[in-house]
């Protein structure tokens, strides 16, 4: 069994240590939906979940056993997107009803206007009426129009109404699709955005034949760190490399927190060197702030990030982009961390 293999136990049987510390602390009990909720906050690796524990334990001393249903069926067992899926759903469908009742409503006084017009048209081509039977027509075509003037009415300020539903409905679709799109923490991508981005911009490059570069970033020692001194700081160790990657990555950067952490930066029309430039900018920059802890002013040192840099290459697939990029990545760790190494032989070769 590989070293890697007996780390990862390790880690998963401090997790659970922690777990079983807060839930003895915070409770309410050890049942496996508060084993879950704390285990899943223990690991960090729903932001969103974690902030509402520190809220709730924040607020209240502890959680209850309404606080654990709750935080499970919001977070863990994807009730909540489904209740927002239905309702959003059901909106939609009413929307549609009442566009479609317009139509008809439209569609209705138009047939029953020509209807009018062709039966006085009838009348005028059999001959010149009598002026009694001409007033006769000339008032049906009078209050038919009105009668059409008034529906129109009717029917626009329905659509104005309908409009105004319509682009609140769009608005809350656009925040809810950004919201999917999103880590909560960091306000960068999320993991599903990052490969969505990733497969859209290889294919660009591929079709167009210009360049494009992966940067994949993992901040040295995080976990050693966030043990330290807790998830709070843990959490703005990740805001604070947020930051620096959009200082420094360039307008046209993709950026992503797509798991713990680690982060990406999907560079489009980018090629090797220009690629190396944003990494090592990042790399510096990161170094160069020093972590205050918030609540005492402590100062907690520097961080650092180890940087792998891939370029694509033809034929590349998103997976192979990413698997050299971790795999440089991980070469810069075994060779000091602090560092970004290119998919190079070169590059490699100096840290093997």
């Amino acid at each position: 069994m590989s070293q890697e293999t007996y780390s990862d136990r390790d880690r998963s049987f401090a997790l659970a240590k922690r777990t079983h510390d807060l839930i003895r602390d915070y409770g309410p009990s050890a049942t496996p939906r508060a084993y879950a909720v704390w285990y899943a906050y223990v690991s960090g690796e729903l932001p969103l979940l974690s902030d509402a524990v520190k809220r709730l334990t924040a607020q209240n001393g502890c959680l209850t056993e309404a606080d654990i249903d709750d935080l499970h069926e919001s977070y863990l067992d994807g009730r909540r997107l489904a209740s927002a899926t239905g309702e959003i759903s059901r909106v939609v469908l009413s929307e549609i009803a009442a566009i479609t009742e317009i139509l008809d409503l439209s569609l209705g006084s138009t047939a029953q206007y020509g209807e009018s017009l062709r039966g006085l048209a009838q009348d005028l081509a059999q001959g010149l009426p009598n002026r009694a039977r001409l007033g006769e027509i000339v008032s049906t075509l009078v209050s038919t129009t009105r009668e059409v003037a008034v529906n129109n009415r009717v029917l626009e300020a329905r659509m104005r109404e309908t409009r105004s539903e319509i682009e609140t409905l769009r608005e809350k679709l656009e925040a809810t699709r950004l919201e999917s799109l999103t880590d909560a923490l960091t306000g960068l991508s999320n993991r599903k955005h990052f490969e969505e981005t990733l497969k859209a911009t290889l294919e660009a490059a591929r079709g167009r034949a210009v360049p494009m570069s992966l940067i994949i970033l993992d901040i040295d020692f995080f976990k050693r760190f966030n043990d330290l001194y807790g998830h709070l700081t843990g959490d703005q160790v990740l805001r604070l490399v947020a930051i620096v990657m959009r200082e420094n990555a360039g307008k046209d950067a993709h950026l992503a927190r797509f798991g713990g952490e680690e982060f990406g930066i999907v560079l489009p029309g980018t090629d090797r060197a220009a690629a190396r430039q944003v990494a090592e900018t990042v790399r510096t920059s990161v170094m160069g702030r020093e972590l205050v802890k918030r609540s005492t002013g402590e100062s907690l040192g520097k961080v650092t990030v180890s940087l792998g840099i891939a370029v694509y290459r033809q034929g590349d697939t998103p997976a192979s982009l990413m698997e050299r990029a971790d795999l440089c990545m991980f070469a810069a760790k075994r060779g000091g961390r602090n560092r970004a190494v290119d998919d190079t032989a070169e590059a490699l070769s100096q840290v093997a």
